[in-house]
């Protein structure tokens, strides 16, 4: 039953550039291979992701919605969860983007979602865009308070083809104690030219004290109101990337 509510909820966000002609987003299929290092062992996982965005102007602010469903395989079980996010932003300056975002992580899985408020900034530059975030993260069941402070650099080399590089510390509070943890990331999206479609490559490494995260993904995204740096400026680009955030928090 949870797979049905979450494709239902996914089909509706992926269907929304149908209702707003103003409407800038993209669809995106991602397989990812975290490979998780304890105490010398290694293990991973396969993770397939459905996810979609899209940002809806109103007035003289933003709305960016996005939506993800995962399939994963680790450990020999399987489980399908889900994340959503709503942002509200508003252009500042004529290149200056700024506002908050919500966003919950792990609904279907049976347990509490995990949820994160934060706030965000991105300055956009002729062939480069800028983004920067706070965020708070509250997990009841494991009881852990987490604060995650990132950044994210974009660049352009021609229009269609993006690579990008971030970073972000993350302080996790728990039981036990404090655990401070360190993300890094780059990226890379081309766009096929003269269609809406593009493939993009990304790898992460986390280091959770004592824990060590690999993760490589490979995807394909449909866009639609416009190619990469028009997703970006439109406010279509917030959460996308997962490599400013230990969570993938969008």
């Amino acid at each position: 039953m949870k797979t049905i509510l979450l494709a239902t909820a996914a089909a509706a966000l992926f269907a929304a550039p149908a209702f707003a002609q103003d409407a800038v987003g993209s669809v995106g299929v991602t397989y990812s291979n975290p490979s998780i290092e304890v105490a010398g062992n290694d293990v991973d996982a396969d993770v397939w992701t459905v996810d979609g965005t899209v940002a809806l102007p109103a007035a003289d602010w933003t709305v960016t919605l996005n939506g993800a469903v995962d399939y994963t395989k680790a450990f020999g079980e399987e489980d399908v969860t889900g994340v959503a996010a709503a942002h509200l932003t508003k252009m500042w300056t004529s290149d200056v983007r700024a506002g908050a975002f919500v966003a919950a992580n792990g609904i279907g899985s049976g347990d509490e979602p995990v949820w994160t408020v934060g706030a965000e900034a991105q300055k956009y530059l002729s062939n480069a865009t800028l983004t920067g975030l706070v965020a708070y993260t509250t997990a009841d069941d494991a009881d852990a308070d987490i604060w995650t402070v990132g950044g994210d650099a974009a660049f352009y080399v021609m229009p269609n083809l993006r690579l990008n590089a971030g970073v972000s510390y993350n302080n996790v509070d728990v039981a036990g104690g404090d655990v401070d943890a360190w993300t890094y990331g780059v990226g890379a999206e081309y766009e096929i030219e003269n269609t809406p479609f593009s493939v993009g490559a990304s790898y992460t490494r986390a280091d959770i004290d004592s824990l060590d995260v690999d993760t490589w993904s490979l995807g394909l995204r449909y866009s639609f109101g416009g190619g990469l740096q028009a997703r970006d400026r439109a406010g279509a680009g917030l959460g996308v990337s997962s490599i400013t955030s230990l969570l993938s928090v969008f």
